[in-house]
């Protein structure tokens, strides 16, 4: 890993879900309560802006699983032995910006930074049992690692769950703000995932975000 000019360690996180939204990041680094959601983040040691964000595509698959305690209905998870590709957001921050927004994903107190050894070597490191407590590694950029979130299961081993609509827009308007995506791209793209198909259709979360 590389340092910054300070002689921090950066990082890209690679945000597959809501936080590919800048204004939900931001929740996450300064602290706050996304519009839509229903849980107060306390923030990151260091609420500095991204010194940089650029759109990727991920090896793997986008699923919606479980019941989300901020939005209701689904939650994104990023299946990294799945089939096809995950759009995201990579974000270049500090380790301890990283480390603070994951003990955030888990529903831990921020302020300690994690050891990465195990994800940039193994390509996974289960930090506990459950959601978004599985950091993936998906390789470097700009000498860089790129590291994410998400659960320990495959996304053919639990039942589907279908996202809420105040979950999608962020999803979406993350989607148009990074990549560029038209609205059509982006709905088809959301409604085809695992999961957000027990309830959307390309058609009908085009109608949403055109509302």
């Amino acid at each position: 890993m590389t340092e910054n000019g300070d002689g921090s360690t950066l990082v890209w996180y690679a945000a597959y879900g809501s936080n590919m939204h800048l204004s939900r990041l931001r929740c996450y680094l300064t602290g706050g309560t996304p519009e839509g959601g229903a849980r107060t983040m306390p923030g990151c040691r260091d609420p500095a802006e991204p010194a940089r964000s650029l759109p990727i595509m991920l090896p793997g698959l986008l699923y919606f699983a479980t019941e989300s305690l901020v939005w209701t209905g689904g939650r994104a998870f990023y299946d990294p032995d799945g089939p096809g590709q995950t759009a995201a957001r990579a974000y270049l921050l500090t380790l301890a910006q990283f480390s603070d927004i994951a003990a955030q994903e888990m529903y831990r107190l921020p302020g300690a930074d994690l050891d990465l050894t195990e994800a940039i070597t193994t390509g996974r490191a289960p930090l506990g049992p459950g959601r978004y407590e599985t950091l993936s590694y998906a390789g470097t950029l700009e000498s860089h690692p790129i590291l994410t979130c998400t659960a320990p299961w495959h996304h053919n081993t639990l039942p589907g769950n279908a996202p809420s609509p105040a979950y999608l827009r962020h999803l979406a308007a993350g989607l148009i703000e990074s990549h560029g995506w038209t609205i059509e791209t982006t709905a088809t793209y959301l409604a085809t995932r695992p999961g957000a198909n027990h309830a959307w259709t390309p058609e009908s979360l085009a109608t949403l975000l055109t509302a």
